[in-house]
């Protein structure tokens, strides 16, 4: 026991294999954003009318549950594997070869993030899917990711001072657009909310007249689109890496595919299957922005070289 013990302090992971943790924690991250939307779109938000169990005698949908009973189930499960995923990036940052103040603090934020959503679903489900909780579990979900996103890129950079690889006003924009593209998720919810896709026949739903809602989400990311082409339009006039050029061209792709998504799926009556794309779309957006902004500053190029471990105390012989 003594030696196994030894062999856990004593054990470091390299920064390589601990960025490859991080990347598995954010592709779960953002997969389990739509893999929620498409229990609303099941209309199986309630299939489990129970929390923190499915129902008040099981954890898990027994083999002969309904089929919203089974998609509810299987949703929890797999927010079970973004737990692990979680706390394999918490240990892997604790045991980095160099240890890292700053990784350790990003990935203790995906902790507190697991833990509000785990409190965010256990609301929604006891307020019957009240759409400002549905919402709020989103949002809190595009947080998540984006300090998934943080903590990926930041492992796979040294820590040398930051330094900007665009000017000042440029990077300033970049942030903005960070910010916006919260606020076009923000509105996103209100639609849905508004929308028939309430995850439930019984559920609530906002008062407000659908379509006035959806012109104010398609301002927002007619906005959006505007910040992105200037964006480009200052990126290019100065000069700027190739990288923040590619970054930008994908965000512009996936903005312009979104945008469309959104209008076909409005003149088609909201389809669940186009508004589950359109999810995934919203969820892409919003990283490949955050993506964007975090490519505009560099803190040194390449990862650290690994750095020995030192011999256990307990192994050390007089």
């Amino acid at each position: 026991m003594e030696s196994l013990l030894a062999w856990v302090r004593a054990f470091r992971l390299s920064p390589l294999a601990f960025r490859r943790i991080t990347l598995v924690a954010a592709i779960l991250i953002a997969v389990i954003i739509v893999t929620g939307a498409a229990v609303r779109l099941t209309n199986s938000g309630l299939g489990c009318p129970d929390w923190p169990k499915c129902d008040p005698h099981s954890l898990t949908a027994r083999p002969q549950s309904d089929f919203h009973k089974k998609i509810e189930s299987t949703n929890r499960m797999f927010t079970g594997l973004v737990s692990i995923a979680v706390i394999v990036a918490v240990l892997g940052a604790l045991r980095r070869a160099p240890r890292r103040r700053d990784l350790t603090w990003l990935s203790l934020g995906l902790v507190a993030g697991v833990i509000g959503q785990i409190i965010l679903g256990g609301i929604t489900v006891l307020s019957g899917l009240a759409p400002q909780a549905v919402g709020a579990h989103l949002v809190l979900s595009m947080l998540l990711l984006w300090d998934a996103l943080l903590l990926h890129h930041r492992a796979g950079e040294r820590q040398d001072a930051p330094r900007r690889l665009v000017d000042r006003p440029t990077l300033r924009l970049g942030q903005a657009l960070v910010a916006w593209a919260g606020v076009v998720v923000i509105t996103g919810t209100v639609v849905t909310g508004t929308g028939p896709h309430a995850g439930d026949r019984s559920a609530r739903r906002y008062t407000f007249f659908l379509p006035d809602v959806a012109r104010v989400h398609s301002a927002t990311v007619w906005i959006f689109l505007a910040g992105v082409l200037l964006l480009i339009w200052m990126l290019r006039s100065r000069g700027a890496p190739k990288s923040v050029m590619q970054s930008t061209g994908t965000l512009l792709v996936l903005l312009i595919a979104q945008g469309a998504l959104g209008y076909i799926q409005y003149f088609n009556g909201v389809p669940a299957l186009l508004v589950g794309f359109h999810v995934a779309g919203a969820t892409a957006v919003f990283a490949a922005t955050v993506v964007l902004c975090l490519r505009m500053v560099t803190r040194g190029e390449g990862l650290e070289p690994r750095v020995a471990a030192e011999p256990s105390p307990r192994l050390v012989t007089a």
